[in-house]
């Protein structure tokens, strides 16, 4: 099956950029970062910023922007049976450099998982304009971490946005 990503959510003021690999299969279904509902990602954004946890979408997007993170994917485009990032294949990365011009007080790039670093690393590559940090995929594939664990990796967004006042 051919996947396209979503535009990015982002605002001119975002410092933190969340880069996933490629929105699922539920996820394209409903048109929403992060719609299948045993992902974590949305639960621990809640949770961070200590907020009453909605299943709005638009209130989802606000609260990534009033905390000046955007979220994006590695990955414009690709062939993938079902949701797994292990069966991509025939992939395209997004336009990172129009992006960062676009949003240019971005300092930190965030990794939701192994597999978007390896492929932003592959097609857009690293380099010492960003911090660059890997965090456990909030997917519910990645069983191995509690979502205890995860969460305690994730606040490094929090430790950050707030070092940044």
């Amino acid at each position: 099956m051919n996947s396209f990503s979503f535009p990015p959510i982002a605002k001119f003021n975002a410092k933190i950029l969340i880069l996933g690999t490629m929105p699922g299969k539920k996820s394209l279904e409903i048109n929403e970062y992060y719609g299948f509902k045993h992902n974590v990602f949305w639960r621990i954004m809640f949770e961070l910023f200590e907020k009453d946890f909605s299943d709005d979408y638009n209130v989802k997007k606000s609260l990534l922007k009033e905390n000046k993170i955007a979220l994006w994917d590695t990955l414009k485009f690709c062939e993938r049976k079902g949701s797994l990032d292990a069966n991509i294949k025939n992939e395209e990365a997004n336009n990172f450099k129009d992006f960062f011009y676009q949003y240019s007080d971005i300092k930190y790039v965030m990794f939701n998982g192994k597999a978007s670093y390896n492929y932003f690393k592959k097609y857009v590559g690293l380099n010492d304009n960003f911090i660059y940090r890997i965090l456990p995929s909030t997917s519910p594939a990645n069983a191995m971490k509690k979502y205890e664990d995860k969460l305690k990796e994730w606040t490094i967004i929090k430790d950050i946005l707030e070092n940044e006042r």
